[in-house]
């Protein structure tokens, strides 16, 4: 890694940023991994980002499906959070003993979230170890009654305000 890199790694870890799992499915085949790279860039017409790695079962699956659900997770998540970023003993079926639940696209959510934000692929833009997906929402729910996860620093906190 060269030493701008390292220095931009070093200064996003003070961005303070939500956390969601993005998840898509094809057939009975589902995936879905711990992004803090998502924001919303445009209201008219509707649509977010998302950054994930090449390599990823989740990238794989958005490119081959063309759509990707966005859940927004709340301050008590956390578990599923490291869940879905491969913290824990890696599993192949991350969504195991989940309550998950489909809007438009086929995307699963996870129920208890604090949002959710269903998306169709329509840009892509490729760089050498991730690709940016922008995403054109087809729907979007929230619940008023959770508070969010953030992320800073390298660790998953509750937000207080």
């Amino acid at each position: 890694m060269t030493e701008l890199a390292e220095s931009l790694r070093n200064v996003m870890r003070r961005w303070t940023t939500g956390v969601t799992v993005v998840t898509t499915s094809d057939g009975s085949t589902q995936h879905g991994m711990t992004v803090n790279s998502f924001t919303s860039v445009s209201l008219e017409p509707p649509c977010v980002t998302v950054t994930m790695d090449n390599r990823s079962r989740t990238h794989q699956l958005v490119s081959r499906t063309g759509h990707f659900g966005v859940t927004i997770l709340n301050s008590e998540q956390r578990d599923i959070a490291d869940r879905f970023a491969g913290r824990v003993v890696e599993s192949r079926q991350r969504f195991a003993g989940l309550n998950t639940f489909r809007i438009v696209s086929g995307a699963p959510f996870i129920q208890g979230g604090l949002a959710f934000i269903d998306c169709v692929v329509v840009h892509t833009y490729a760089m050498p170890n991730s690709t940016l997906f922008v995403g054109r929402v087809l729907a979007a729910h929230f619940e008023d009654r959770v508070t969010p996860l953030i992320y800073l620093n390298r660790t998953f906190h509750p937000f207080m305000p």
